[in-house]
């Protein structure tokens, strides 16, 4: 196996044209795994570590720019005004040690469906740059998952940063695990309010080969809180909405039964979390209002 340690982001981008089946390394919490387990074994791996440019983020004009190799722990820390979801999904990732490895850029290159990352990005609208020597481009994130373990990268291309808007609106993640560290979700689930739009949008993760959205259970509570005028009365959320979403959340999701949990029980927790989060994000939203 051939490593393969560039030292600038021009150097990567050449690297990976000319070895297109190298895998990228950063943190290593997932390769390392499938290295020591032989469940991989690449033809070259691509160190990613010396390009500190990857490790930085930034305001943008639309929100911010997220380095591929910023780590989760800097995110909780930094980005939790910014990027709400994204940091409570990073909270639960790991333990203190993985959080201060583990990057959201290889959370989104291995695309398991069980990333923590996933749910939150979904909710947020977030896109995706990804650079080769050919050019750059950004991908939705709604179009990045491909399959199980499959993303829309080309064989040349690298993922250098994600760039999520600052939010508009309370968001939550909530997620289901044996315990709260070193744990594989069972489940999870986020939910963005979006007031600007008058939108809403959500992620599912661990209960479908890819990432998904609840796209009939966001229509369904945008349309509830237009009809009702709560986006602008922000009175309570009435009951039988709120158990409305908690309904259809769970039929966007096509679970399996695997040693982690039942596919019934699956669909029972995403209800659960649903009901439970979009109660939060509307509390909040409430209460922003209160005390502006």
């Amino acid at each position: 196996m051939d490593f393969l340690r560039p030292a600038t982001w021009e150097e990567a981008l050449a690297a990976k044209a000319e070895h297109p089946a190298a895998l990228p390394i950063a943190g290593g919490t997932d390769v390392m795994v499938e290295l020591n387990f032989d469940r991989r074994r690449p033809e070259a791996l691509l160190d990613l570590g010396r390009i500190a440019e990857l490790r930085e983020w930034e305001t943008t004009d639309d929100g911010v720019r997220l380095g591929a190799a910023v780590p989760y722990a800097r995110i909780v820390r930094e980005l939790r005004g910014a990027l709400p979801a994204l940091a409570l999904a990073a909270h639960t990732v790991g333990s203190p040690q993985i959080r201060n490895r583990g990057t959201v850029g290889g959370n989104l290159g291995a695309a398991s469906p069980a990333g923590d990352s996933h749910p939150a990005l979904l909710a947020a609208g977030a896109e995706v740059e990804v650079a080769s020597v050919r050019g750059v481009r950004r991908i939705p994130i709604d179009d990045f998952y491909t399959g199980v373990k499959r993303n829309a990268l080309a064989p040349d291309e690298l993922i250098a940063a994600v760039h999520v808007a600052r939010a508009d609106g309370p968001q939550q993640f909530s997620k289901v695990g044996t315990r709260n560290a070193m744990v594989i979700a069972v489940c999870a689930f986020s939910v963005a309010l979006h007031p600007r739009t008058r939108t809403v949008r959500t992620g599912i993760g661990s209960a479908a080969p890819t990432p998904v959205r609840a796209r009939e259970a966001e229509e369904f509570l945008a349309g509830a809180l237009e009809e009702a005028g709560l986006w602008e009365g922000r009175g309570a959320l009435p009951p039988e909405v709120a158990a409305r979403f908690a309904e259809l959340v769970p039929r966007a999701a096509s679970p399996i039964d695997d040693v982690r949990g039942s596919a019934a029980y699956r669909r029972r927790a995403l209800a659960v979390m649903a009901r439970r989060t979009v109660g939060w994000t509307w509390d909040e939203y409430r209460r922003t209002d209160r005390c502006a």
